[in-house]
């Protein structure tokens, strides 16, 4: 199977069946989304269809804009059209796409990164809050001690089947130098996936609160990265 097989497969599959503390739900896109399997299918199609060896940059959790729509993780509906080639119908716009893909312009454009890259998530499905009058807002696996403990199990489950498909576990690239680097770095400690953890700051910190300095942040990803 090539690397994009793999991973089409992998989100096929993907499903969480643990308790989860009240209010809290899952959002899976491969299962809530009748075009995101097709969409990140032919995503990975486009760009993952060989089996050369690549460094794995893991973000939090998929949010409703981006990876919760597109199922591509950091590629919200806009990015995939103007940079990937992959037609959407859906009209949504994440800030978090938008840094990370101005990195990847710098870095050379999508067929030059996801040549060397691939990226995914701590834990690969994203939650939701939901409220007394049952709107939702994203929810991330670390805001609460009961969701984090819920989660653990899935994501080195989940993290395991990844590293078969042709990751490099030199090291591992963590968006986030907060409670994701925290987690991640210990549950690291713990397993020894990987021979070093090292933490980037996250896209969404970066676009909304150190938007006027972001080409600091894009280069401190390239140095990192090559």
């Amino acid at each position: 199977m090539t690397f994009a097989e793999k991973i089409i497969d992998f989100n096929q599959h993907l499903t969480f069946i643990a308790p989860l503390p009240p209010s809290i739900g899952v959002m899976n896109p491969f299962r809530e989304n009748s075009e995101a399997l097709a969409i990140s299918s032919a995503f990975y199609r486009k760009f993952y269809s060989d089996q050369q060896r690549r460094k794995l940059i893991l973000g939090i959790n998929p949010g409703r804009l981006g990876g919760g729509a597109t199922g591509v993780p950091f590629t919200d509906p806009k990015r995939l059209r103007s940079h990937c080639g992959i037609a959407c119908h859906m009209h949504l716009h994440e800030p978090s796409s938008a840094f990370i893909y101005e990195m990847i312009d710098a870095y050379g454009g999508p067929k030059a990164f996801y040549q060397r890259y691939y990226i995914s998530s701590v834990c690969p499905l994203g939650f939701v809050k939901v409220d007394a009058q049952g709107r939702e807002t994203n929810y991330n696996y670390y805001d609460s001690k009961a969701l984090t403990l819920a989660i653990t199990p899935f994501v080195v489950d989940t993290l395991r089947t990844q590293l078969t498909f042709g990751i490099d576990t030199k090291a591992v690239f963590c968006l986030g130098t907060g409670k994701n680097y925290q987690f991640l770095k210990a549950l690291n400690h713990k397993y020894s996936f990987f021979e070093e953890v090292i933490p980037l700051e996250h896209p969404r910190y970066v676009m909304q609160y150190k938007s006027k300095t972001k080409d600091r942040y894009i280069a401190k990803y390239l140095q990192a990265l090559q």
